[in-house]
């Protein structure tokens, strides 16, 4: 029996809720990407070159620190969803890739976002767990119902 987990980073709640309802509309655990140093609202203005999110998302480099380790083990699939930050992920979701074994595990990658695409999430985060299939999912209304998502998630 195939065993599911959505994880998700949310810098605001945003993607929080919509990560909920997906787990529940998939019967899948949760699991939130947690930095060690939780972000502040000023870490998070993306208009101020000076803010921890700007710096982080402008050296491709970055990996911030995690709060704890990813354990995918008891998984084959796994939901990966994300605010859009510059276009991509943010760096702590390369973080959290990086910390675990996704070896052999089919991620689906979502994300939320203002106005932005997935755009190439996915094939910067692929270097993250090389041996993982990536599959491009969307960006999803914050306001997405379970039974909407059940219907999103079919497709996969």
């Amino acid at each position: 029996m195939s065993k599911t987990l959505v994880a998700y980073y949310s810098a605001s709640g945003v993607t929080a809720k919509v990560a909920k309802n997906l787990a529940e509309a998939v019967n899948a655990d949760l699991k939130e990407i947690k930095p060690a140093a939780v972000y502040s609202k000023e870490d998070l203005d993306w208009t101020k070159k000076t803010s921890r999110s700007y710096v982080e998302m402008h050296d491709a480099a970055s990996r911030p620190e995690l709060a704890e380790k990813a354990d995918a083990s008891a998984y084959d699939t796994v939901y990966l969803g994300f605010p859009i930050w510059w276009g991509v992920a943010p760096h702590i979701v390369n973080s959290y890739l990086e910390s675990g074994d996704f070896s052999g595990k089919k991620i689906i990658v979502f994300a939320t976002s203002g106005g932005s695409g997935l755009g190439k999430s996915s094939a910067e985060l692929q270097p993250s767990a090389k041996d993982a299939e990536f599959v491009d999912g969307a960006v999803l209304k914050a306001g997405m119902s379970v039974e909407e998502l059940k219907k999103w998630a079919a497709a996969f």
